[in-house]
C-alpha cells in the first residue's frame, strides 16, 4: 500500500480547505485523484512524484452522478470531505432550513457514497475516509445540526464497515474527525463566531485551540491511513495539528 501510483484515490470536496489539501498532497504522493467539487478548480502540478489531479465539477450528492464517478475511474481510494457550511447561530436564531443544512449536504453525500461503495462494490483492498468533525463528540451549540449531522457521518460509515465485513468485501472505512481549525475558511468563521460569544478576541480564542491543522497536514494524515496496514486501522480517529489519534 506504500505505492499510490497506481490507485486512483477520488476527494470529494476538493475545491478548498482540508479537501484541496488532500487532493494535493496524493497527487504529490504520485496518486491519479479526480477532484470532485460543485465549483471549477485548478490545481497546479504536483511538485513531486508521478500523479497528477483530474478535475470533476459535479454535484456529489447525486446518486446518479456518484454511481457514473465510481464506474468511470474505479478508484481504489475514496475520501469524502465535502460538506455545508453551517449558519453561525444560536439555536433560537435558526430556521430549519438552516439548521438542516448538514444533515442534506454532509450526511446525503457520505450516505450515497457509502451505499455505492458497497453496492458496485469497489475493489477489493480499496479504502473510504470519511470526513466527520470534532464536534461530533464536543458538540457545536452555533451550528445548528452541524454536529448531529457529523455524528451520523461517523455512525453510518461504522454500518457500512460492518456490511462490507458480512458481505467479505474487503473494503475498509474509517471516519477522521478534524478538530476546529482556523486555517479554513469553515473553521475561521467557526472560531470568529465562538470567541465573540465568549466575549474574547479571535487571537484569545485560536490560541487556546493548540496546534492547528493545516490542509497539508490533514493531506498526510490521509495518506499515512491508506498505506497502513487495513488490519491496523481504527474506525475513527480525531486529527488536530499534532496528528491522528485513534478513538474509542
Amino acid at each position: 500500500m506504500s505505492d499510490l501510483s497506481g490507485r486512483t484515490t477520488i476527494v470529494v470536496g476538493a475545491s478548498r480547505g482540508l479537501g484541496h489539501g488532500i487532493a494535493t498532497a496524493f497527487a504529490e504522493a504520485g496518486a491519479p485523484v479526480v477532484a470532485v467539487s460543485r465549483t471549477a478548480t485548478v490545481f497546479p502540478e504536483p511538485a513531486n512524484g508521478a500523479g497528477g489531479i483530474q478535475a470533476e465539477t459535479a454535484d456529489a450528492g447525486d446518486p446518479t452522478v456518484v454511481a457514473d464517478l465510481i464506474d468511470r475511474h474505479q478508484p481504489q481510494t475514496v475520501v469524502l470531505v465535502a460538506g455545508a457550511t453551517p449558519h453561525m447561530r444560536p439555536l433560537q436564531q435558526q430556521t430549519w432550513e438552516t439548521f438542516s443544512a448538514n444533515w442534506e449536504s454532509d450526511v446525503r453525500i457520505s450516505f450515497h457514497w457509502l451505499r455505492e461503495a458497497l453496492l458496485t462494490p469497489l475493489r477489493p483492498g480499496s479504502r473510504v475516509v470519511v470526513f466527520s468533525s470534532g464536534a461530533a463528540l464536543a458538540g457545536s451549540p452555533l451550528s445548528g445540526g452541524y454536529a448531529g449531522a457529523k455524528a451520523t457521518q461517523r455512525f453510518i460509515t461504522a454500518y457500512a464497515q460492518d456490511e462490507a465485513d458480512r458481505a467479505g468485501l474487503d473494503i475498509s472505512f474509517t471516519t477522521v474527525l478534524p478538530r476546529i481549525t482556523p486555517l479554513t475558511g469553515l473553521g475561521q468563521a467557526a472560531a470568529r463566531a465562538y470567541a465573540a460569544r465568549d466575549n474574547r478576541s479571535e487571537e484569545e480564542y485560536v490560541q487556546q485551540l493548540g496546534p492547528l491543522l493545516s490542509p497539508e497536514q490533514a493531506g498526510a494524515a490521509v495518506i499515512e491511513l491508506v498505506q497502513a496496514d487495513a488490519a491496523t486501522v481504527a474506525p475513527g480517529y480525531l486529527l488536530t495539528g499534532a496528528g491522528l489519534k485513534k478513538l474509542g
